[in-house]
């Protein structure tokens, strides 16, 4: 067995013990240029690990038209989750001699653009986790959009993914539920989707830019 093959078992194993739903890695180098992190912290650190906790189905089926507190809750919890694991496979790596930087899961560091340190759906992607979807998130074959994830930068060596070239096709389920009508099969209107996110902040005492409705319709892998 390779050491990166090894290594890449052993994580994967960590993080599935821990609750997640999927493990992947990736070559970083080509998306380092987007990344927001200080003092080039991460310069040095070419793969990028990706880790995806998948959200209650029966939870997310409680969402029509806006999000709930139940699903706030879930969310929150779902994050906090992902954060944790993210430091305990950071530890790991570095008990094997390596460095690694774990970027939280839900973490909004330029907010006029609404990003993060890095783009965990981008992260996701290259680690072979599915493609980007026409609402912007990470559509996986196996649980549509219903993944939630987050990302370590690390030097371990480790076996990589080659990024899916599927797409969502016809299917336009997500774009008939947006109720901030923010997606069609060409665009997708981060204005549209932020306006109604802060709006439901408020009429829906939701403490969180969160929606659901998207997340809760895509089906993944087949469409309709």
């Amino acid at each position: 067995m390779t050491e990166k093959k090894e290594n890449f078992d052993k994580l994967s194993s960590l993080a599935l013990n821990e609750g997640m739903a999927v493990f992947g890695a990736a070559d970083v180098t080509s998306a380092r240029n987007g990344f927001l992190i200080p003092n080039g912290a991460a310069d040095s650190l070419d793969y990028g690990i990706s880790i995806g906790y998948r959200l209650s189905k029966s939870l997310l089926s409680s969402i029509t038209d806006g999000p709930n507190q139940l699903y706030y809750f879930h969310y929150q919890r779902a994050n906090i989750l992902l954060d944790q694991t993210a430091l305990k496979l950071t530890a790991f790596i570095q008990r094997c001699g390596f460095n690694a930087l774990p970027v939280p899961a839900s973490q909004v560091v330029d907010w006029e653009k609404q990003l993060g340190s890095v783009n965990h759906r981008q992260i996701a992607r290259l680690a072979g986790h599915g493609w980007i979807g026409k609402n912007n998130l990470l559509v996986n074959p196996s649980f549509g959009s219903s993944l939630r994830f987050a990302t370590i930068l690390t030097d371990m060596p480790l076996v990589t993914a080659v990024p899916s070239d599927e797409i969502c096709g016809e299917c336009d389920l997500c774009a008939r539920a947006c109720p901030a009508n923010a997606i069609t099969d060409t665009e997708y209107k981060l204005s549209a989707c932020s306006d109604k996110l802060k709006e439901f902040i408020k009429t829906r005492r939701i403490g969180q830019m969160i929606c659901g409705v998207c997340v809760n319709v895509c089906p993944g892998k087949g469409g309709k």
